[in-house]
């Protein structure tokens, strides 16, 4: 923090036009026997943490004395809104950090040394910074939406955050009911908060990023503290098993129906492990170059309408209405690592799914991976809680 600097220059208290000595008493004139002499009055003045008002740091905090007085209040103010802070031991201190390329007043009331109010003002402006000077954070769940209970808190930032530790320190992620969790850093621009087990059904979750002009470390700063709330819906549970070509539905750990499906043939086996839906489709074309299959291969496909296909993994994996291989549903394993099932058995789960849904794959040798899709719960609490920041 810069030296603080007193502030000159002509101030002009409250009441008064001037804090130098009072003029003399009439009468005898100056030199009269008996005449006394007004005491004299220091000059009350602002003393300020920053040295350059023109161009001054958002990362740090303000502070305010005054020389010649005993501080009482200060105000501090802007197009942006009111800088909060307060006053203790004679000095006040701001405890928010400030905008960056805007004009700041700071108004202080202050007791002169013969009890006198009076008040100073001083403007300042800080920095200017950039967009690429700045990281903007995107969160998902939408505020007010309602997910399933693996639904991660993820916080995707358009410029890097090398200082990890210091914005996870601020962002805080609170339940109702209360659930103990923790943060992963996947890398650089992506967070993912998590519980250690999935979110209780009808749970209420908070998400508070206090980041606005934080330092992210490399001259970048957060560019906008974000607020987010959603819902936690029933808890739906989807267990595949890709030995016995079946899907259990559990809601709230009932038991709803049994379905017949088809995974991955040999070539493109599904993965097993623990999925999440990322995203939902009423109608979506699927065209194998999008994952690798060139057109000219004999396993090229593309299908411009399927039904009712949800994602599961980044890489291509969803689940969906495939009624060309109804034959096979309950039997084999023919998809391209796709799960299919009939059209009205797709229709039917599409309509009670939600973004957040779990999916919990078994029965072959190829494992699902943090980073595709929402993998987060393919880590054990333990190994989970090694991903923080503050770990």
């Amino acid at each position: 923090m810069a030296a603080a600097l007193a502030l000159t220059g002509s101030l002009v208290a409250c009441s008064t036009t001037s804090d130098g000595p009072a003029a003399s008493g009439s009468g005898s004139g100056a030199g009269a026997s008996g005449a006394s002499e007004t005491p004299r009055v220091d000059p009350v003045r602002l003393d300020t943490s920053f040295a350059d008002p023109t161009s001054v740091p958002i990362d740090r905090p303000v502070t305010v004395r005054t020389s010649g007085g005993t501080l009482a209040d200060v105000e501090v103010t802007s197009a942006a809104g009111t800088l909060t802070g307060k006053v203790s031991d004679g000095t006040w201190t701001s405890s928010t950090l400030l905008e960056p390329g805007t004009d700041y007043t700071i108004t202080a009331d202050a007791t002169r040394s013969d009890g006198q109010s009076v008040q100073r003002t001083r403007s300042f402006h800080t920095v200017d910074l950039t967009l690429d000077e700045q990281t903007f954070a995107a969160v998902a769940p939408l505020n007010g939406e309602t997910v399933g209970v693996g639904m991660p808190v993820i916080v995707t930032f358009d410029l890097p955050v090398t200082d990890k530790a210091l914005f996870e320190k601020h962002m805080r992620v609170t339940s109702t009911p209360a659930q103990k969790g923790s943060w992963y850093w996947l890398n650089d621009r992506e967070a993912h908060f998590r519980p250690a087990t999935y979110w209780r059904a009808g749970t209420e979750v908070s998400v508070d990023l206090d980041i606005n002009s934080l330092p992210a470390g490399n001259g970048i700063y957060g560019q906008e503290s974000r607020e987010v709330s959603f819902n936690i819906g029933d808890a739906h549970v989807y267990k595949v098993n890709a030995q016995t070509h079946q899907m259990q539905v559990f809601s709230n750990g009932k038991l709803l129906r049994t379905l017949p499906i088809t995974t991955g043939k040999p070539g493109f086996v599904t993965r097993s492990g623990t999925k999440v839906i990322i995203e939902k489709f009423a109608k979506k074309r699927m065209n194998s170059e999008t994952v690798g299959i060139n057109r000219n291969s004999p396993e090229a496909y593309d299908i411009d309408d399927v039904r009712w296909a949800m994602r599961v993994t980044y890489s291509g994996e969803f689940i969906h209405a495939a009624p060309w291989s109804v034959g096979s549903q309950g039997y084999a394993n023919v998809s391209h690592g796709c799960t299919g099932m009939s059209t009205a058995d797709a229709g039917w789960l599409y309509a009670m799914s939600r973004r957040g849904d779990v999916v919990e794959y078994t029965g072959t040798d190829r494992q699902m991976t943090l980073e595709n899709g929402y993998g987060d719960w393919n880590l054990s609490p333990a190994d989970w809680k090694t991903g923080s920041a503050l770990s």
